[in-house]
């Protein structure tokens, strides 16, 4: 079991929260995506593995997931904070944070973001009175001061649970992993099936159709190499059983080496792309000018005529 979470973890990871929702509405440096959110809050609570596991699973689980026209969407990155704390201190599994506190915190939290909407109105309305007597200062305060409810609406609830919660928490996974083990392995697998979710949500919405092969050929590359990695690895460590002499180190594919492939290509089809769309664009250009020529040639024969 883990220790209680420190007040100076608390103060930070609430500092964070509240500053992700304005990073996301202004700035946009990634620091508001999960994945970010499961680094900082495992740095925070010094297991950076499982932070970085929880921010992963809910990074891929909302990949489909987005913000239109000012709709509120679940808010993966409290979720990741919350979770990732609650799992390193209670000592409860990355996959099962993901499912049992991730992925509905993230969505409790689409309350708070109404919340936070509707209280910017109130500045809204003043920045409207204001323009009409023209306050120009007036109206840059309370554009700023519409940081508050944003920041707010994250602050309170990650602070509130994570000085309050720690308790209730750990004896809540204390007995579901004593007590109810079939529950904790159900949320367990669920957690593990979210990321499926998000691919599956964000295929619905890219062109799959139009570049089926290339999602044929990055799956099948990756099950390849996965694979023959995999099964290099093995031999490796079995040799090694066998002769203690044998010390070579067999390792496997790293995930930034298949997403380079898939960068390639990528950047095949940009270049492919690319230089169709400027012949047809120097082809176009000559047809022009192919017939402006033409029709000055008309002209200067009509004149001499």
């Amino acid at each position: 079991m883990g220790t209680s979470i420190a007040l100076w973890q608390v103060i930070v990871l609430t500092i964070y929260s509240m500053y992700q929702i304005m990073d996301e509405l202004t700035l946009q440096t990634s620091l508001s995506q999960p994945v970010w959110a499961g680094l900082i809050a495992g740095l925070v609570m010094g297991d950076v593995k499982t932070g970085l596991i929880i921010g992963g699973s809910l990074q891929l689980t909302v990949l489909g997931v987005g913000t239109f026209g000012g709709a509120s969407k679940i808010d993966a990155n409290s979720g990741t904070v919350m979770a990732t704390a609650f799992a390193i201190d209670a000592g409860m599994k990355p996959e099962v944070a993901v499912a049992a506190l991730g992925v509905p915190v993230a969505s409790l939290m689409i309350q708070t973001d109404i919340v936070a909407r509707f209280a910017n109105t109130f500045f809204q309305h003043r920045v409207d009175k204001m323009i009409d007597t023209e306050n120009y200062k007036g109206i840059e305060r309370n554009y700023l001061y519409g940081v508050l409810p944003w920041t707010l609406s994250r602050g309170i609830p990650v602070f509130l649970a994570l000085a309050f919660g720690g308790p209730f928490v750990r004896t809540a996974v204390s007995y579901m992993n004593e007590n109810l083990a079939w529950l904790s392995n159900g949320l367990a697998t669920a957690g593990a099936l979210l990321p499926a979710v998000g691919f599956a949500i964000l295929l619905r919405y890219l062109p799959v159709k139009k570049h089926f092969p290339y999602l044929i050929l990055g799956f099948i590359i990756t099950a390849l190499f996965s694979t023959v990695y995999g099964n290099i690895g093995l031999l490796g460590t079995t040799v090694a059983g066998i002769d203690s002499k044998f010390t070579t180190t067999f390792a496997s594919l790293p995930m930034l080496a298949i997403a380079l492939i898939g960068f390639a290509f990528a950047l095949l089809e940009y270049k492919r792309n690319t230089e169709k769309e400027n012949n047809v664009v120097e082809s176009t250009t000559n047809t022009t000018e192919t017939k402006d020529t033409q029709e000055q040639d008309g002209e200067i024969h009509g004149d001499e005529i």
